[in-house]
């Protein structure tokens, strides 16, 4: 099977977009990990698959397949490249676009500086929709780590869960040694975005991200959206927020309680190209 494909990246989050609609694509998990390799195949965090809309209600669906093969909810990164890709390649002219994700309907809309917003929906913080183990509801929870480490995070589902965790100095916070610890702790029955957050200010944090399936990455949307509803929650940041990210900067604005969270940023091209799988 040769297959069309798009490189594109949102902050240094790069991704592998496929067109399921011009062309015949089936994905397996051993097919995205062979397209996700950076040695031996293309190279990415995740693999986007744009498919034809399954509901009169919205333009597009999409799929988003972690490096490891895993099928996930959501991304903000990937929906504001996959906005771009299904203009750039003329599959809609829409700057409103409507699209169908395992997390349910987003709304993407493409600004006239080209810049992308997105609906990213209300934020979930029931510990059992997240789903996180929790006797109630809380702004943070102490989730012990084991040898004497304790850590204390918001917990937060954008459509995937997040964990995330207050540090002093972003550049100094040990993400390598603790993000997979909270990513596969047994409180997250299906693993957990693992986010450290340091507060400049009321209206500007630093951020990294442990993405569960991939690593570290440069950017995570969904994770700088829980990022800064967890701050909100917790009384620490104002309502519009500048996320900055390794790869960049991610304008959040959240308004409170069962009000959803926009999402503004870039999306990149980096190359078209074909590969046999």
């Amino acid at each position: 099977m040769r297959l069309r494909f798009t490189k594109m990246h949102g902050l240094g989050n790069d991704f592998v977009v496929i067109d399921g609609i011009s062309q015949k694509v089936k994905l397996t998990p051993e097919k995205v990990r062979h397209l996700a390799d950076r040695h031996l195949g293309v190279g990415c965090d995740q693999v986007l698959l744009v498919e034809i809309p399954t509901s009169p209600e919205v333009d597009f669906c999409y799929r988003i397949f972690n490096a490891d093969g895993s099928e996930v909810e959501n991304c903000g990164n990937g929906a504001r490249c996959f906005a771009r890709f299904v203009r750039d390649r003329r599959l809609t002219g829409k700057r409103d676009i409507r699209v169908q994700t395992a997390a349910g309907q987003m709304l993407l809309k493409v600004q006239e500086d080209e810049q992308i917003s997105v609906d990213m929906g209300v934020p979930i913080l029931a510990p059992t929709d997240i789903p996180f183990q929790a006797e109630n509801e809380a702004a943070d929870y102490p989730l012990d780590l084991g040898n004497g480490q304790v850590l204390t995070i918001g917990a937060i589902s954008m459509g995937n869960p997040h964990a995330v965790t207050l540090v002093d100095n972003i550049d100094s916070a040990p993400v390598a040694e603790q993000g997979p610890q909270v990513e596969s702790h047994p409180r997250f029955p299906q693993r957990v975005n693992a986010g450290f957050m340091q507060v400049c200010s009321r209206t500007e944090v630093r951020l990294r991200v442990f993405e569960r399936g991939v690593g570290e990455t440069l950017a995570c949307g969904t994770g700088a959206c829980a990022a800064v509803v967890s701050g909100i929650v917790r009384g620490l940041l104002d309502n519009q927020v500048t996320v900055h990210l390794p790869g960049g900067d991610l304008d959040i604005q959240w308004a409170g309680i069962g009000q959803p969270v926009i999402m503004t940023g870039p999306a990149t091209n980096v190359f078209h190209g074909q590969v046999k799988l």
